[in-house]
């Protein structure tokens, strides 16, 4: 062989790759769990989050982004683009406390780190809460290794297995492919994320080829644990109370732009009363101010792993995407919760306090609590309902994306409707990548959702239904009419051109359309293998 012509070969090929990879743009989602509509300050909210208003100024506010009402069956939706029964073996129509619960990729459906990695070319890295791995908290045992991250195409992975827990010991932690202890002092997992994704970036500065980087906080789910410095600066905010607060959002969601005169508020939730007569004011705004220093520190953290893209000059041809997994948490944790949640998780801390007690103040390591009706409520302005409901409150997400390269538009408003099995098209969209025609020695399930590359520059995205269910709650969207249904309550149906907070149900007026749409999810329900509720 003529080893002038070799090396010339091998020279172009190289510098071949170096432009493909240079072309290629880094890909990052961000995941916060348990967080409501309207909780960042770019989408009206009060608590301080200046790094994700900057990447929202600096590029596009989605208004109609939906994920799948609860934390694992939109993880994995997220991972897979398909909806969660085909995405997950258990079918996540199972209660909570029913074993399968908790969640395992089916190996039939490739990741976005699995289509992006390997001879695609892209490095893939994970940080965060992964919960679409079966684990036992008690012995820490995890049956299927094969559904843990390291196994699903990410390269390096600082992740727990598990769906929550303390921020300050967290089980199931791994680096990679064993597991680990936190091992430090002042430990605090959402640090810990947020730290970890930043070397991840900058351990690869070095690298020709592009990177994808999924980091899933588990802030601000449960239980309220922030620092106490975090705490204080929130301490007096929410003084005012839960109904002053929901009109002040909403106007200034108004200001924004982000909504208009459509978007009426809907009614404090019934189960709480008026803030004036709350008898525990403190300790009231106590839980609300931990729950927002946990955004904060998230928010800080952000802006640390943006630093380092920005350091190592990767930050212009980043695609970063930013979402939650579902809306405001109502769920209450009593003293007899609290035992449960200690033994489930197999928590760390020998004297853990009963959670929502009037008068005990959250934010310590041994405390398990979370913030209650009223607060979810303002969360999910101006919408009604929470976590594990079809109904906006527990489906609608903010979605910021971010990406001076590839995106000319800075500080716009989307208002296409999306949803998160979109991800994983955008991200191979993206990334000059096809969707694989065999996945091992499988046809792998095809994706559901469509890439949101049209959107990006302002173009309309392909008419399609949205579908959802979880635990008996189901839905699904057409066009702008939504028929949504509660578990084993009758349907109902919205009308979200002229009533975006689904306020006025005609469902009694327009029985035959019910009937379409009902006939349209039938076919939906029956085609993904969702089961009925036991």
């Amino acid at each position: 062989m003529n080893v002038k012509f070799f090396l010339a070969t091998f020279a172009m090929a190289v510098m071949a790759s170096a432009v493909l990879s240079a072309e290629r743009p880094d890909i990052v989602i961000i995941l916060a769990d348990d967080m409501g509509y309207s909780d960042l300050g770019c989408y009206g909210g009060e608590i301080e989050t200046p790094n994700l208003d900057k990447l929202a100024a600096g590029g596009l506010r989605f208004t109609q982004f939906y994920n799948t009402a609860r934390c694992c069956p939109t993880r994995a939706s997220l991972l897979t683009g398909v909806y969660p029964h085909q995405a997950d073996v258990g079918n996540m129509v199972s209660d909570q406390h029913v074993p399968g619960y908790r969640g395992r990729l089916n190996p039939n459906t490739p990741t976005i780190a699995e289509c992006l990695g390997g001879e695609n070319g892209y490095r893939t890295f994970m940080a965060g809460k992964w919960h679409v791995s079966p684990f036992d908290y008690a012995t820490r045992e995890a049956p299927d290794p094969g559904s843990w991250p390291c196994r699903r195409g990410f390269d390096h992975v600082y992740a727990a297995l598990t769906g929550g827990g303390s921020y300050y010991d967290p089980r199931g932690l791994m680096r990679d492919d064993r597991f680990i202890e936190p091992g430090r002092e002042n430990y605090y997992y959402t640090d810990a994320i947020s730290d970890e994704a930043a070397r991840y970036v900058r351990n690869h500065a070095g690298d020709r080829r592009p990177m994808f980087m999924y980091v899933a906080y588990t802030a601000p789910h449960w239980p309220l644990h922030a620092r106490p410095d975090d705490i204080a600066r929130y301490r007096d905010r929410y003084r005012k109370g839960w109904d002053v607060l929901r009109k002040e959002r909403l106007t200034r969601m108004n200001a924004l732009g982000l909504v208009d005169d459509r978007w009426r508020l809907t009614q404090r939730d019934r189960r709480v009363g008026a803030w004036e007569d709350v008898e525990q004011k403190d300790w009231e705004m106590e839980r609300m101010a931990v729950y927002a220093a946990q955004i904060d520190a998230m928010d800080r953290g952000i802006g640390r792993i943006v630093d380092a893209l920005r350091e190592t000059g990767r930050l212009e041809n980043t695609l970063l995407m930013f979402l939650a997994d579902n809306g405001g948490c109502d769920e209450i944790m009593n003293a007899e919760d609290t035992e449960y949640r200690k033994n489930y998780y197999h928590y760390p801390v020998d004297d853990l306090k009963a959670g929502n007690v009037p008068g005990l103040m959250p934010g310590p390591r041994n405390t398990f609590a979370s913030y209650g009706v009223g607060w979810a409520n303002l969360s999910n302005t101006p919408f009604r309902l929470y976590k594990k409901r079809i109904h906006a409150g527990g489906t609608s997400t903010p979605l910021i994306v971010h990406w001076p390269r590839g995106i000319k538009a800075q500080g716009e408003f989307r208002r296409q409707p999306g949803h998160v099995i979109d991800l994983l098209p955008t991200c191979l969209d993206a990334g000059g990548v096809s969707f694989p025609k065999r996945f091992g020695d499988r046809e792998p399930i095809p994706p559901e959702g469509t890439s949101l590359r049209p959107a990006f520059s302002g173009d309309s995205l392909p008419e399609r239904a949205i579908y959802w269910e979880h635990v008996g709650n189901r839905g699904v969207r057409q066009g702008n009419w939504k028929l949504v249904g509660l578990r084993g309550k009758p349907w109902e149906l919205y009308d979200l051109k002229n009533d975006p907070t689904e306020m006025i149900d005609l469902a009694d007026k327009l029985p035959d359309r019910v009937a379409a749409m009902k006939a349209m999810y039938g076919r939906w329900a029956k085609r993904c293998h969702v089961l009925k509720p036991k």
